[in-house]
């Protein structure tokens, strides 16, 4: 259903936008206060149900309040855990639904459930977050709650759940780790989890391998969804077993991202942000039509004040509440700069280290270039890291034409954007100024993966030959600036079969292959050497753009061949890694510059507790692989400094006490 002129009559409300901190449901003594922001409604009400079935309901007024808000207090002792929705009068029409700020569902979000979210915790909840720096640390790790353990192989009891990942020692058949214990063993900083809001496509009170969706359609911002829940007819279980999640991984040392949805909605006419201001939220063609610039259906107006105070207020709570460590922005191109700044902002006050990451894409939606959270204006959004598509196309092929080839596929046209992307994208015929505005990757849940991806670019390839190509492009990722992310899977080959958007395409599809996992161990081996690398040595993770342009230099090689080497003086030491990036079908052989190295990756294998010393300046570097070689020795020039200085002043009290002598004399 398309909206005409004569539908949108209520877009421009910002004159009578709430600043208050109470839309919603808000608990305070023995009141629960019900906040609905809605100054075209002509009337309001509240029906409650006293359970999640219930047909029969009483039907309570709430009075018109400040800005446009409509206000009602019910007694805490006779209405907590009752269920609730809202009835408007709105040009004369009955409107029901929940309100944008529903915190607690029931099952597939009908209605909203008088809960205080803040006293549904498991036991051992800790509002700490692990131990984080800076965003130059971060390694991200992207995965699907469902995914993580709904293989039979997972060796989870609650497959597919938010607690098939709290469980320990989970293991296939014949012993591998999977699960929580081999997320933590992989090194990572960060689980980068796809959508856990309540969203609209999966039916919660059903399931089935089909019954299956990423996630991107949202309904509730402030909910959990409840497909993830052990019981989804219990509104408090999907939030103490969401909390439950987070704290293990938290326990474990690693944080949680949150991938958010602000852009669109699961459908305009019929989810919360369109029901009590209809047209309010979104955006709109000259027209009247929604604008649609996230092949969605509908484009939000974060612009909007009340969409902006939404946006803010959503992840500030789920920051605090659920204590998430930074959150992944989808289509994040089509928010405006002003918005993504003030999330920003209002995330600082809770812990600066918080991450903010979104897609920075270009699209195609009526607000003006200079307002939109692209990476073309990535300049004025400071500590806002956009993912950098010019290292993924340029190091595995366009993703929108299959059979284009990247680097390691051969195409050495794409040399300079993969150097773009190793220097952590600050040069400038890229978008960052910083390297905490670049996430670099090569495979994540959209698009093809990178194995399905290597099948189709060079069909002739053995499987021996894949692996290579592909363990090459992911150390390329992980040997760069800026924050690396990898996709769940990624370290051991995985493939959808060919499947480039399988949002829908089931259980069997999307879920992580532990047998996969296992078959491929020596790869997995890999991934974990190179993090182990990173994390070890801070060159390869430099925390500004003046840092990377001091440390950071290419060598000329041969086309086919990318090298550079990273240098520092620290602590009486002279610290240098040179990196051999072969995307050559054969061996090739270089020559080192001169100094005592040590190898610490060689053809697909890392050695950083006993590496080989090496004796000669010229080294082979085999196919399709990666060579890194370190050199750590005392910084004599600082010695010769201090000597030559030493000497100076003993030659100067050598001179003033010959002197003295002679004035005796």
């Amino acid at each position: 259903m398309e909206r005409t002129m004569d539908q949108h009559t209520h877009a421009d409300l910002d004159h009578v936008a709430y600043h208050g901190k109470d839309l919603g449901v808000t608990f305070k003594g023995e009141q629960i206060r019900l906040r609905v922001w809605s100054p075209v409604a002509e009337q309001m009400s509240v029906k409650l149900y006293r359970t999640a079935r219930a047909r029969k309901f009483e039907r309570l007024e709430l009075e018109p309040a400040e800005k446009g808000t409509w206000v009602i207090e019910l007694d805490r002792a006779l209405c907590e855990g009752q269920f609730y929705v809202f009835e408007a009068m709105i040009d004369g029409k009955k409107v029901e639904s929940l309100d944008p700020y529903a915190k607690v569902v029931g099952v597939n979000g009908k209605r909203g459930c008088l809960l205080d979210p803040t006293s549904l915790n498991p036991d051992h909840w800790i509002k700490e977050r692990p131990l984080f720096n800076s965003s130059q640390e971060a390694v991200i790790y992207e995965a699907h709650v469902r995914d993580l353990t709904s293989h039979p192989e997972s060796g989870a009891t609650h497959r597919g759940k938010f607690l098939g990942m709290t469980e320990t020692g989970t293991t296939t058949t014949s012993g591998y780790p999977t699960g929580l214990d081999y997320i933590t063993s992989l090194g990572i900083t960060h689980l980068q989890l796809m959508p856990f809001f309540d969203y609209g496509s999966v039916n919660e009170s059903r399931e089935s391998e089909n019954n299956y969706n990423w996630g991107y359609d949202p309904v509730h911002y402030f909910a959990v969804e409840g497909s993830y829940a052990s019981t989804a007819d219990d509104p408090a279980t999907r939030i103490v077993e969401l909390k439950a999640l987070i704290q293990s991984l938290h326990d474990r040392g690693i944080r949680v991202i949150m991938d958010v949805v602000f852009n669109h909605t699961y459908d305009a006419l019929t989810t919360p942000l369109g029901q009590f201001v209809p047209d309010y939220y979104y955006r709109l063609n000259e027209d009247g039509t929604l604008a649609d610039g996230s092949a969605c259906g509908n484009d939000t107006a974060s612009e909007r004040a009340m969409m902006r105070k939404l946006m803010v207020e959503c992840v500030t709570y789920w920051a605090k509440e659920f204590m998430i460590d930074g959150f992944r922005f989808d289509l994040m191109g089509l928010h405006d700069v002003k918005t993504m700044n003030q999330i920003r902002k209002a995330l600082d006050r809770v812990d600066p280290s918080i991450l903010v990451i979104g897609e920075g894409w270009d699209l195609d939606t009526p607000l003006p270039v200079r307002e939109k959270a692209n990476q073309h204006n990535a300049h004025k959004m400071p500590r806002i890291a956009q993912f950098n598509d010019g290292i993924r196309d340029g190091v595995r092929g366009d993703v929108f034409i299959e059979d284009l080839p990247g680097w390691v596929s051969g195409n050495t046209d794409m040399t300079a954007d993969v150097k773009r992307g190793i220097a952590g994208g600050i040069t400038s015929q890229s978008f960052a100024d910083e390297p905490n505005q670049v996430v670099n990757y090569v495979e994540c849940h959209d698009n093809l993966t990178l194995w399905d991806k290597l099948s189709v670019t060079n069909p002739e390839d053995d499987e021996t030959t894949r692996r290579r190509r592909h363990r090459l492009a992911t150390s390329i990722v992980l040997l760069g600036q800026g924050i690396p992310f990898l996709h769940s899977g990624q370290e051991f080959f995985r493939t959808k079969d060919g499947d480039e958007n399988s949002f829908n395409s089931g259980e069997v599809v999307n879920r992580v292959d532990w047998t996969r996992a296992e078959q491929e161990a020596p790869s997995v081996e890999y991934v974990k050497g190179l993090l182990r690398l990173r994390k070890q040595y801070p060159l390869f993770r430099l925390e500004n753009t003046e840092q990377i342009r001091k440390h950071l230099r290419f060598f000329d090689e041969e086309e086919g061949v990318i090298a550079f080497e990273l240098s520092r003086h620290v602590e009486g030491y002279v610290e240098r890694h040179i990196v051999y990036h072969n995307g050559l079908e054969e061996a090739v052989e270089v020559k080192l510059p001169s100094g005592k190295f040590e190898v610490n990756v060689e053809d697909h294998t890392v050695n950083l507790t006993a590496p080989r010393q090496v004796e000669e300046r010229h080294m082979t570097v085999a196919p399709l692989s990666t060579l890194v070689v370190t050199e750590r020795r005392p910084d004599y020039s600082k010695y010769a400094v201090a000597g030559g200085a030493a000497l100076a002043v003993i030659g100067g009290l050598w001179y003033v006490s010959k002197k003295r002598k002679r004035k005796e004399q």
